[in-house]
Order: C-alpha cells, then structure tokens, then sequence
C-alpha cells in the first residue's frame, strides 16, 4: 500500500479547537501524564515502610511501568497514525484515569504494579500520539514543548507530591485525588481536538511489535544514542532510588528532599531546553555532553563526601547537560520523517530511551541490595560519566571528519 503523502497532514476542523487551542490543551496533557508518571516517586518510601518491601522490589515496580510503556509504544505506537491522534489521546486518558484509581486504592505491593503497568500503557499510548500533534499543529513550537513539557511535568508530580506528603494529610490518597478531576476535565476537552492526519486503513497491521525508523532519520538516531542513554539512565536512578539517596546523603527524612532532588534534575533540564532551542543541533549535543559528565562528576563527589550543597549542584548541572541533549536529540531527529512518519518515529526514540530508563535502575536496585546504596550510585555514576566522555570524544571526531 503507498505510503501517504505529507498533504495528509489536514487543517482543524471548523467545529473542532482552533489551533492555538489545541496546542495548548495537548501540551497540558502531555505536562500532566509526565506528572502523574513522578507522583509515586516520594511515596515509595512510605509504602516500603507500611508493606516492607526492599530495594530491588522498589526498582521492580518501578521498573514495571517503563516496560508497560515500552510495550506500548512497540505495539501501539503508530496507532495514531492509523486511526488518528484525538482518539489515541482519549484512550490513553481513559487508561491514566484507571491507573490513578488504583493507586488511590492500594493496600498492597501488587495494587502498585497493577496500576504502574496501566500507568504505562496509558503514557505509552499518549507518548507518540502527543508528540506527533505537537509537531502536526506548529512543527517548530512542537519539537521545543515535546521536550520542555515531560521536564516540567516530572518536576511537577515530584515536588508536588513530597509537598503533599510533608505539609498535607492522607499522603497516598491526596495527590490521586487531586489528579483524577484534572485528568477527567482533559479527557472530555480531548474530544474537541482536531484530527491532524486523515485515518488511513492498516491499523491492525499496525499493532505488531516493530521499530518504525525511517531510512533518513537512522544514522542520526545511532549518532545520538550513547548521550541519550546516558541522560535517560540517569534519569530512571532519580526516579526510583534518587529520593533514597537524597535522605542518605542529607542525613534528611523530609519528603520534600527526595521530590526537590527530583524536580532540581528535570526543572534544570527545562530551562536548559528553553535556553539552547534556538542553537544548532550539533553544537547543543556537544556542549551537553560535556555538561552532564561535569555535572555528574560533582554529584559523585558530593555522595562520597554526604555535602548536600555539592549533590544538589552537581544535579542541577546534570539536568542541565540531560535536558539540552534530549532537544538536541530530537531536534536532529524530527526533520528526517514526512508527517505520517512521525509517530512511529519518536515511539521508535521513546523505546531506546525508556529501555535505558528502565534497565540501568533495575540492575542498580539488585546491586543495592548486595553492595549498599551509596556504593552502588557510585559506580551506577561513574559509569554515566563515561558515557556520556565517549558521546563527547565520538562528536568531537565527527566534527574533525567533516572538516
């Protein structure tokens, strides 16, 4: 069957939200699933206090929401593509909506896994659907917000929630509570989204598992993985055990330590994106990955010293480097696919991220149970430090190729 050609990318429909409209209510959502996604973080420590479960079973819950994501993404996502954006997005509301119930509810270990995992499909879903309106209805705006939005959305449900923890009652009720109605009111606005790209048939064929990479954008895709996984992994560390270590390393029981650790890496990460968006690609991956090895490299120092000022500045600047490399990232990606690729496109770059998301924190959770904590956010850093040397060396020799 012929591929489509970018004229079906359609104006809004009359009845439907104008543009500016749809934009904004599409980058609410997208701030909304990214904040759902960081609300448990703070409360891992008061459910493994209440059920006594350990490290490794944190990381494994943890862990069970980005693999339900990944296989989202490997199954649903080019579903937009085929049967179009807005009803992507009403199903992937639908799906968050039960999740938040079940978090609402849980009185065990095995609620949280069966809620992480719906949790899961919903933003795996709402992940390439969300992304490609973005980038349909202002492709420039889009690509800029595709990266800002999940920053301030995991910043958001992270300090938001260890706010509510510290300051508020019911802490495992409250924050669910309070999402479920915005997450309603978004799932009934949804349905006057417009349709950016014209239902084509095909949608079952769809559903099997595969990496829809266009041929244009795969060399770009190698060039940017190291730097990618390197951000991304850590990323998953602060997620899962970040507000773990941010009480051992400030001698602090407060919730709100391990939800500013969280937000202090992913708010830096969005004013970086703000600050380098306007900046050649390449320059802005260069610079990032030299910012994420420094920026790493104090946090280490500041574990092995316990100096909270060192940890909290090195993950400022780590955020920094993390949130400039994701722009770059997809900067350098989203002008090599045609409109119908472009869902497919970024589940494609949304997999190998939440792969390097989701593994290095499951390998670090066992370590932790065997080596200890600090340990092991020592050699888990060093390793990202490395990385992230070897994404510097191998652009700076691809810069002198070119010349």
């Amino acid at each position: 069957m012929p591929s489509p050609s970018p004229s079906s990318v359609l104006p809004a429909p009359p009845a439907r939200l104008p543009a500016s409209g749809a934009f904004a209510l599409t980058v609410s959502i997208l701030v909304c699933f990214l904040a759902a996604s960081s609300a448990p973080s703070p409360l891992y420590g008061l459910y493994r206090e209440a059920w006594g479960f350990s490290a490794a079973m944190l990381t494994a819950v943890f862990a069970s929401y980005a693999f339900a994501l990944l296989a989202a993404l490997l199954f649903f996502g080019s579903l937009s593509d085929h049967l179009g954006r807005r009803a992507a997005i009403v199903l992937a509301l639908l799906l968050e909506i039960a999740s938040v119930l079940l978090f609402r509810q849980a009185p065990s270990v095995g609620w949280l896994f069966a809620a992480r995992i719906v949790q899961g499909l919903a933003t795996g879903i709402a992940t390439s659907a969300l992304s490609a309106m973005l980038l349909d209805l202002h492709p420039r705006r889009g690509a800029l917000f595709n990266s800002v939005a999940p920053m301030l959305g995991m910043g958001i449900g992270a300090l938001g929630t260890g706010l509510l923890v510290q300051y508020a009652g019911r802490p495992t009720h409250l924050v669910f509570e309070l999402l479920l109605p915005v997450l309603a009111a978004q799932a009934l606005l949804a349905g006057w989204l417009p349709d950016t790209v014209r239902p084509r048939a095909g949608v079952w064929r769809s559903l099997r598992p595969q990496v829809a990479v266009p041929a244009a954008a795969r060399a770009a895709l190698w060039s940017v993985l190291p730097l990618n996984t390197a951000g991304w992994a850590l990323g998953g560390f602060y997620l899962s055990l970040g507000p773990t270590l941010a009480r051992l390393v400030t001698d602090s029981a407060s919730p709100v330590v391990g939800g500013a650790l969280i937000a202090t890496l992913v708010t830096s990460g969005a004013a970086a994106i703000v600050a380098v968006r306007a900046r050649p690609p390449r320059a802005v991956l260069l610079g990032s990955a030299a910012t994420l090895a420094a920026g790493l490299a104090a946090t280490l120092a500041g574990v092995q010293a316990h100096a909270a000022w060192a940890f909290f500045g090195g993950t400022l600047v780590a955020g920094l480097g993390f949130g400039a490399g994701f722009n770059g990232a997809v900067r350098s990606l989203v002008p090599l696919a045609a409109p119908h690729e472009r869902a497919g496109l970024m589940a494609s770059f949304f997999v190998l991220s939440y792969l390097a998301f989701a593994v290095p924190a499951i390998a670090a959770g066992i370590a932790t149970g065997r080596v200890g904590l600090k340990t092991t956010a020592l050699c888990y850093g060093g390793l990202l430090v490395a990385l992230a040397l070897a994404a510097l060396a191998a652009s700076l020799r691809r810069g002198r190729l070119r010349r």
